[in-house]
């Protein structure tokens, strides 16, 4: 999922073509075709959020991260899939552009994107999510665009990419940062959906911080050596690998201030994803996807393979001890959301091909991976080799149900249809392969993260 955002694209953009070429329209298809059968316990929506251009952009300098998002998603009821949708997300220049009255509203620093990275339910508000200064945006439930949404007046800035909803509490706790005002702030809502906390954490320069984690009683900040330059003069911001920068891991108590921040050395290194933290007896363990090295415009291989990590993190000595947990090149790192905060036995990845076609290297094949984190073992399951797949997300087979009880969604696109499927795997049996495909009327274009939203949130 790396992107070379610190260099002009050649004309052949990687990023608006093949399985990632954007879409041209909007469908909708109701009563969709089931191989397999589909767990009746499932009563929602999977929508997954991913850039998809509205128009032409110029291959030369066209970004993955720079697409308007686009929500894809499908709907499940007592073992059918009732309909598929996608949407993009309507700022006002994909309203304006699509010759659509525009829906206006809240503003930080003038800023107006259409969400191209998450989808998150809060406190009764579906949001399109995205970092860098931008608001999130609203949508309801068919996807439709409601507007930009500001926490009820409440949110100091522009919000993140990634936020954790505390199992405990109820509340959603994210750290977001700006691009065109520095800033990094911690911030916390309520469950009626309003900012109740909020901590503007001293960080130098621009650094690119895409995702945090979370335990009962801190919060952990990446500060890597990964940063934006300034912007070019058509107003791009980009980003390269900084050895000047140290990295630095944050530890920040829940309720502390700016100055109660401990800020721990980290071998140079870059994390988008953190899988899940937990900490005991003063030790915290982050398990997470680092890449030794990223975004290094001078280097002849600007990106390393990422990998499944665990942090050891002891803040009274002052260390974070590193352990390669597996060793493939994988991302978008998930557990059981009912884990978040405590200790996760069980986590999911997407399988990256480090090189389809490429010369000299051995294909893994894409597919997801379940990894038991306790007893050091994984499973996996991988897609048809000339197919792809995304992020897998877990689903709880019921409230109680054990950590594994539960299925895993994700979008996989099928070659000899032409179009995406989207996979319905049984957790406790994950590589058999589906128990369900929904077939999809299209393709879904890689993208980047969704979630299931069940009936009644």
């Amino acid at each position: 999922m790396t992107e070379d955002v610190g260099t002009a694209r050649p004309a052949a953009n990687r990023y608006l073509s093949g399985l990632y070429a954007p879409v041209r329209e909007e469908i909708t298809a109701i009563d969709l075709p089931v191989t397999g059968r589909l767990p009746e316990s499932l009563r929602g929506r999977y929508l997954r959020n991913g850039p998809n251009p509205l128009g032409d952009p110029d291959p030369a300098t066209y970004g993955w991260f720079g697409g308007e998002g686009m929500v894809h998603g499908v709907r499940l009821r007592d073992g059918h899939a009732e309909w598929y949708r996608n949407r993009w997300i309507r700022s006002d220049s994909v309203a304006g552009r699509l010759g659509e009255k525009l829906l206006h509203g809240p503003r930080h620093l003038g800023l107006d994107f259409a969400p191209n990275t998450h989808v998150q339910r809060f406190a009764g508000h579906l949001l399109a999510l995205v970092e860098g200064g931008s608001l999130p945006y609203e949508l309801d439930d068919e996807l439709h665009t409601i507007g930009p949404f500001d926490f009820h007046g409440t949110l100091p800035g522009g919000l993140a990419a990634h936020t954790v909803i505390d199992p405990a509490s109820g509340e959603l706790h994210t750290v977001a940062y700006c691009v065109a005002r520095p800033y990094v702030q911690y911030l916390v809502a309520g469950t009626d959906g309003r900012v109740r906390h909020r901590v503007d954490v001293p960080v130098e320069g621009h650094p690119l911080m895409h995702d945090f984690s979370l335990t009962e009683r801190h919060v952990l900040l990446y500060d890597l050596p990964v940063v934006y330059a300034a912007p070019t003069p058509g107003g791009e911001f980009r980003v390269h690998w900084d050895d000047a920068r140290p990295a630095r891991l944050g530890v920040l108590p829940r309720d502390g201030g700016a100055g109660d921040v401990r800020w721990l050395e980290v071998d140079p290194c870059f994390v988008f994803h953190p899988m899940n933290a937990h900490e005991r007896n003063g030790v915290i363990t982050i398990h997470l996807v680092a890449y030794e090295r990223l975004f290094d415009t001078r280097a002849k291989t600007p990106a390393t393979p990422s990998r499944l990590e665990r942090w050891t993190v002891d803040p009274a000595a002052g260390s974070v001890r590193r352990q390669p947990v597996d060793d493939r090149p994988v991302e978008f790192p998930r557990a059981d959301p009912r884990a978040l905060t405590g200790r996760n036995r069980f986590g999911y990845t997407m399988l990256e091909d480090p090189a389809p076609g490429g010369a000299g290297v051995d294909r893994l094949g894409a597919g997801l991976v379940k990894h038991d984190l306790e007893r050091g073992t994984s499973e996996t399951f991988l897609v048809h080799p000339a197919g792809d797949v995304g992020e897998g997300a877990f689903v709880p087979a019921a409230p109680e149900a054990a950590e594994d009880d539960g299925w895993v969604l994700a979008y996989a696109y099928d070659p000899e249809r032409a179009a995406s499927d989207l996979l319905v795997l049984a957790a406790q049996d994950f590589a058999a392969g589906p128990v369900a495909k929904v077939h999809l009327p299209v393709r879904v274009p890689l993208g980047f993260h969704g979630n299931w939203i069940p009936d009644g949130e």
